[in-house]
């Protein structure tokens, strides 16, 4: 039922049955390396192309969430997804080999909790049992699309980003044992007018604070409600943005509740990643790898994922529009008050 002015209300408790993440060497090397499902050793993953090993990565996920969710693959009524590629490619060629309806959705960043709001309103309404949401992105697909093939060795500015090399994927069950999804709050498009296609920090994190005070103000929580609060990828440059905002909007954070998923994947002072992490998959790794499982082990108690994307495209950049942006934000708990 729809709380407030955005926010979603889940009545029924549809749970995370099952999830799995499968990431790339560069994430492998990173301080949650030991909780991924699967660390592929080489970028290309055997594979012919770069967008293929993308794609392999979203099969693989989307297999192991599936089993991890202990069901069959003929159980699922729908598979929800997208990606940072031209016509969302690497969710559209997965769904395929998947062979269950599809619903292809394009958040950029954001994707993985578009997704997953999206699968948990079906579950909640009725409209299916089982639904998977699932995301991915490749740190070569995403260079070669948006800035410039890997082989070019272009330079890039301390504001960049490290697109995450990696794919989530969750099953979510009307009932059964896994964290439950409280809540979702589906994010407005913020655009400040910011062009630089370096600087996706900066220009997502007041999207980022839209849904997160749109969130407080439909639900009627605040930060003391969560045990723990992350964006997406907002990274070493937006995210003290978004916690100066907030701040200034007289919501106050906290540096113990407060983190983001960028600067969570890789270990920002010794690998080789700028700012931290990006991409589809930045979110969807941390929280189906890490998160849930610290859930799992009543580390965590109540979490709120507020997965960030920048809405260009490379025509839009090459015609000098600003970037949109835009959060999507989902509650998930124990499911103990």
């Amino acid at each position: 039922m729809l709380r407030g002015k955005q926010s979603w209300w889940f009545d029924n408790r549809p749970v995370i049955l099952g999830e799995a993440t499968v990431v790339g060497p560069d994430e492998g090397e990173g301080p949650l390396a030991a909780e991924f499902d699967l660390v592929h050793p080489e970028l290309d993953m055997q594979q012919k192309s770069w967008e293929k090993a993308e794609r392999l990565l979203l099969e693989q996920a989307s297999e192991f969430a599936v089993q991890n969710a202990g069901i069959s693959r003929d159980q699922l009524k729908f598979y929800i997804g997208g990606d940072l590629m031209n016509q969302i490619i690497s969710n559209s060629f997965a769904a395929r080999s998947l062979g269950v309806p599809f619903l292809g959705v394009f958040g950029a960043c954001s994707t993985s909790m578009e997704s997953l709001a999206l699968a948990s309103q079906l579950v909640d309404s009725g409209a299916a049992d089982y639904v998977m949401a699932g995301t991915c992105s490749h740190n070569c697909t995403a260079e070669k699309q948006f800035r410039y093939p890997t082989e070019y060795g272009s330079q890039k500015p301390p504001t960049a980003q490290y697109t995450v090399t990696g794919a989530g994927a969750a099953v979510i069950a009307a009932s059964g044992e896994g964290p439950v999804i409280e809540c979702a709050t589906i994010g407005k498009i913020v655009d400040l007018g910011i062009k630089d296609p370096f600087n996706m920090g900066a220009a997502m994190a007041p999207a980022a604070v839209d849904t997160i005070q749109a969130h407080f103000n439909d639900t009627g929580r605040g930060p003391g409600d969560y045990d723990l609060i992350v964006t997406g990828d907002l990274a070493g440059v937006g995210h003290p943005i978004a916690n100066e905002l907030l701040l200034q909007n007289g919501v106050p954070m906290g540096d113990t509740v407060f983190k983001d998923c960028g600067l969570m994947v890789y270990d920002v002072n010794r690998q080789k990643v700028q700012a931290g992490g990006s991409g589809c998959a930045c979110s969807a790794v941390v929280t189906y790898g890490h998160l849930l499982k610290r859930i799992k082990n009543g580390q965590l108690n109540r979490i709120l994922v507020v997965a960030t994307g920048a809405l260009l495209s490379p025509l839009s950049f090459q015609q000098g529009e600003s970037i949109p942006c835009i959060a999507h934000a989902v509650a998930i708990s124990s499911g103990r008050e």
